[in-house]
């Protein structure tokens, strides 16, 4: 599930994400992966797994797929879908734009 309302929030600089890497962001309490795709497009789901609250930006992304670095529990980071036990609970997924080399995030 995309969340589509709230306010956009200047998250990081474009290079501050490298192709198939994550990057941890908190803000507001609330903690983040932000990831860019092969091709170049940034997307953002809750920071940790729903497995076990491990920070995703520690695991290893692949195409589509990011995976946790405790139990290797797989998401998709397009959508926040869980794909590999033992994750079985998707994770919220957010709006992204850039802008002026600058990603945000819609929360």
């Amino acid at each position: 599930m995309v969340t589509t309302t709230g306010e956009w929030v200047a998250a990081c600089p474009v290079e501050a994400v490298g192709a198939e890497e994550a990057l941890r962001w908190d803000h507001a309490g609330a903690s983040f992966a932000i990831v860019r795709s092969p091709d170049g497009a940034y997307f953002a789901i809750d920071g940790h797994c729903s497995h076990e609250k491990i920070h995703l930006a520690d695991g290893i992304v692949d195409g589509n797929i990011i995976e946790c670095p405790k139990h290797f529990g797989t998401f998709d980071y397009r959508t926040g879908a869980a794909r590999t036990l033992p994750a079985c609970i998707d994770l919220r997924s957010y709006e992204v734009k850039v802008e002026n080399g600058t990603v945000f995030i819609k929360i």
